[in-house]
């Protein structure tokens, strides 16, 4: 068994692969982008590329690693198990919707058809991941015009922030809700999609905020992403949550005059550590 593990991290416009020990030491990186290994000094080249070959493509160059920028050491600096940065849209969804796929009553122990093949299609955490694979998606897309963006962090009690987006238009923690094709109907806090029982989404999405806000140390706006709605009213609108659609997520891009690149790259340094939210 390799005394090496692959782990994968996206951030500050990057798509990498860290490779590191056990003991969570890291000890050379992939740049999918540049097609570049680095190794740090001391580490065993061959066993390197021996882990990572699964994943390499196209041509390689490999090497000591370029002079680090200050994102480069906080990533090596933090262990991996610590680090929320690699954490996927939904990823406690994913995780339990895996468990129920390798569970007896998954649908490959089910014919098409079938109840139980149904029941798991209809399961409201599928809807639930597409939705914040849809948000979490356009969110990324923000880090070429300067934003910083976490997924699924999780808090104490069980809860967690969909989507942390860290930009020049501040800090928002964003809430999703998925409506494909359905009316979504807004009395504050109380949100209504389609036919089903109100739920108060926006006392859930300022809790959020208020949590994060603790954890970061900062002003924290919170959001409602309306995904796919067939009808969104929203009026009055919330003076202190601000609802978008997912086709509006693209526009806060153009968003600026809150936090200055420096002040960015330091609160998204805090809100990748896990240890950060442990207490809010």
């Amino acid at each position: 068994m390799s005394r090496l593990r692959v782990t994968p991290a996206r951030g500050q416009g990057r798509d990498r692969l860290y490779v590191s020990l056990r003991d969570g030491t890291t000890v050379a990186w992939y740049d999918k982008d540049t097609g570049r290994v680095s190794v740090l000094s001391g580490a065993g080249r061959d066993e390197v590329l021996s882990a990572l070959a699964p994943y390499l493509t196209g041509e390689v160059t490999v090497g000591p690693p370029r002079v680090p920028t200050p994102a480069d050491l906080d990533r090596l600096s933090l262990h991996p198990d610590d680090d929320l940065a690699p954490n996927r849209p939904g990823e406690a969804l994913h995780a339990e919707l895996d468990a129920l796929r390798a569970a007896d009553s998954a649908p490959s122990s089910a014919s098409p058809g079938s109840l139980l093949w149904r029941r798991w299609r209809q399961d409201p955490r599928q809807a639930e991941l597409l939705a914040q694979e849809n948000i979490g998606d356009r969110l990324d897309r923000l880090e070429g015009a300067g934003w910083r963006v976490l997924h699924s962090i999780p808090l104490p009690g069980a809860a967690r922030i969909d989507h942390l987006a860290i930009g020049p238009a501040g800090v928002l923690a964003v809430r999703t809700l998925p409506a494909r094709k359905r009316r979504v109907g807004v009395a504050d806090p109380q949100v209504r999609v389609g036919r089903a029982a109100p739920a108060p989404h926006l006392r859930w999405a300022r809790r959020a905020a208020e949590r994060a806000s603790r954890a970061l140390a900062a002003d924290v706006r919170p959001v409602l992403a309306v995904v796919e709605p067939a009808r969104l009213d929203a009026l009055p609108m919330p003076p202190d949550v601000r609802i978008l659609r997912d086709t509006e997520i693209p526009a806060l891009a153009s968003l600026g005059g809150v936090l200055k690149p420096a002040d960015i790259e330091s609160l998204y340094a805090t809100a990748r550590d896990r240890h950060s939210w442990l207490r809010v």
